[in-house]
């Protein structure tokens, strides 16, 4: 989580939303990073689980990540929780819950829908606390 947290932080330099992402394979090499860069890119689909699951993707060679964890600082939205999904990502780990947004149990709970064809093992919460606060003073600075 920690270099996930590092990755939200730097999505503050291009003012996107601070979150970050991490794709660790099975021994628990980084695979891929990524943080929120739509801003940066004017590209909607731009968020960190998704920029993350691509480079993961690329250094493979294989759109199919099976055996590795996706580590982000934010429950994933629907349209992330449909890629990790579609990439065949076993397990997530997230940190601060999106009570507007989520779809790995708060809202929606896309990643453990049993009528797809891949459910994800999901760990809620982990340095909670700390997620939270950096979007909290993101957001507080912007409203």
């Amino acid at each position: 989580m920690g270099l996930a947290l590092t990755e939200a932080r730097r999505a503050l330099t291009t003012g996107d939303v601070p979150i970050g992402a991490v794709v660790l394979g099975p021994d628990g090499d980084v695979l891929g990073l990524g943080r929120n860069e739509r801003e940066a890119h004017g590209d909607p689909t731009a968020h960190a689980e998704v920029v993350a699951i691509r480079e993961a993707a690329a250094k493979l060679g294989s759109w199919r990540l099976n055996d590795c964890t996706l580590v982000v600082t934010l429950e994933p939205c629907t349209m992330c929780a449909g890629a990790i999904v579609l990439a065949r990502v076993p397990r997530v780990v997230f940190g601060a819950w999106d009570e507007k947004a989520g779809a790995a149990g708060s809202v929606f709970d896309v990643l453990r829908e049993r009528r797809l064809n891949h459910w994800v093992e999901v760990f809620p919460g982990v340095r909670e606390d700390e997620c939270a606060a950096l979007l909290k003073d993101f957001f507080s600075g912007h409203r």
